[in-house]
Parts: C-alpha cells; structure tokens; sequence
C-alpha cells in the first residue's frame, strides 16, 4: 500500500499507549471498546507505542484491511494533547506534520476560508 493522506478520510488518533505486537484484528477491535466507533466506517486510525517511536494507521479499504506502520530509526513522534483521555480527531495536515516530525506548536497557518464545522 501506498500512503496516501487525503483531506477526503477522518483521521482518529488513539491517545492510549497500543501493544504494538497487536496487528488488524486487535486493532480494530481495540477502536470498537476503547473508541466506541466501527472500524469498518473508513476512517483512518492512528496508534502509537508507549517510547512514541513507532506509529500504526489502521484503515478499511472496502474490502478489506489495510495496516501501515512505521519505526523511527531516532527521535520520537509528538501527539497532540485533548481534554478527551481516548482519542483526538486530527487533519490530514496534522497527521502529515506528526509523521514528518515537524513541531505542530511551531505551524503558523495564514488566515485561509474553511466551511464551517472543517478541520
């Protein structure tokens, strides 16, 4: 699979610390009972391990599964903070910004018109 990271999907990221020996199965079945939500919906969900050196986005294609996971050789990955202690929704411009390594306290975004209820 190609990583594609498409303002068109939502984007979930579980706060949690995830046992990174989980693959599809567990995943999904860990965003059922921790985030309340269908695994099959089309949404994109992102677990990280508890060094935040590894990343995992879990998505359903239409037909099946689609697993992507990443280990950073040095450094570490930055999670957003949120008052909600399960998960956090994120743009596919945060996610790009978190996987890239890029501060998201250091982006300055320029005024720009957004539909109401986007993010």
């Amino acid at each position: 699979m190609m990583l594609s990271l498409s303002s068109g999907f939502n984007y979930y990221l579980h706060l949690g610390v995830t046992d990174f020996r989980c693959g599809m199965h567990s995943l999904s079945g860990l965003v059922r009972r921790e985030l309340g939500q269908d695994p099959l919906s089309g949404a994109v969900y992102i677990f990280f391990n508890r060094s935040r050196t590894q990343v995992k986005l879990l998505h359903f294609e239409g037909d099946g599964f689609a697993l992507y996971q990443k280990r950073l050789e040095k450094g570490t990955y930055e999670i957003p903070t949120s008052a909600d202690e399960k998960e956090i929704r994120i743009s596919s411009e945060s996610l790009r910004f978190i996987l890239q390594g890029i501060q998201l306290a250091s982006v300055q975004r320029r005024k720009r018109f957004a539909l109401p209820g986007s993010s």
